[in-house]
């Protein structure tokens, strides 16, 4: 047994960034967020001025939409939490 940590498949993927800034592309207010890692959340309501965000086509979440960080599906995957 070698125990070459490197050749391990859980040491090749890092864990994803479960904290994105969502900003408002109504009012530019921005926050900091945790994002679920099992479910995709498709609405998120600005603290600021109370804008009801929704994804952008072809995004799976407010996330991918208006974050700084991507979804976790999408850092792991490069796809979508929704297929």
């Amino acid at each position: 047994m070698s125990g070459d940590a490197t050749t391990s498949p859980a040491a090749a993927v890092p864990a994803p960034q479960l904290q994105s800034r969502l900003t408002c592309p109504a009012c530019g207010h921005a926050r900091t967020e945790t994002m679920p890692t099992d479910a995709c959340q498709w609405f998120y309501a600005c603290t600021h001025c109370g804008e009801l965000l929704r994804p952008k086509p072809g995004d799976c979440c407010v996330f991918c939409s208006y974050g700084s960080v991507a979804c976790p599906p999408v850092q792991a995957e490069g796809r979508g939490c929704c297929g």
